[in-house]
């Protein structure tokens, strides 16, 4: 601790022997002893304090940490891909044209002051439609059927040059 070899410590113990007396040495000594107990311990209760104090610093980065990955992973925890799918299917069934219904309506707000809302908006009943008496045909037979092509194959480009006749020439 203090890098005291054994020659430097036996030249203390000589001067303190002539310095205090051979009487009073042992006391001394004794006396000495308990003030490096002393100072040990308040030594070791100050590095304990100190460590203890790091944990704590060390542990609050952890929380912290610790607390980010629970963040993370509970929004994994409620994710639920078959009551996402659920509601998908639920709002189509529901709604299969996409119309809106009558709350999702009333949330809808504009900006525009002169805006009309659409429970302002009359509603006309859809026209009549016209009925027409007619007996069904077969779609079948009213279509020409289409007749068979020449057996040459059809040529990549059109060519519009008129043919020579082959006879002549």
């Amino acid at each position: 601790m203090f890098d005291i070899s054994w020659s430097e410590l036996l030249i203390i113990g000589v001067v303190a022997l002539i310095a205090i007396g051979p009487k009073e040495l042992p006391g001394a000594l004794r006396a000495l002893g308990n003030w490096m107990g002393k100072i040990r311990r308040m030594a070791s209760e100050f590095q304990g304090q100190f460590n203890e104090a790091m944990r704590e610093a060390e542990m609050a980065d952890i929380k912290k940490q610790v607390d980010d990955v629970t963040g993370a992973v509970s929004s994994y925890t409620n994710f639920d891909p078959m009551q996402t799918v659920q509601n998908e299917v639920d709002k189509v069934v529901g709604d299969p044209f996409g119309k809106k219904s009558a709350t999702d309506t009333a949330s809808v707000t504009t900006t525009d002051p002169g805006a009309v809302s659409p429970e302002a908006v009359p509603q006309s009943a859809p026209a009549p439609v016209a009925e027409f008496n007619v007996p069904p045909t077969d779609v079948a037979a009213a279509q020409p059927q289409p007749q068979p092509a020449d057996a040459a194959p059809a040529p990549d480009a059109p060519n519009d040059a008129p043919r020579s006749k082959v006879g002549s020439g």
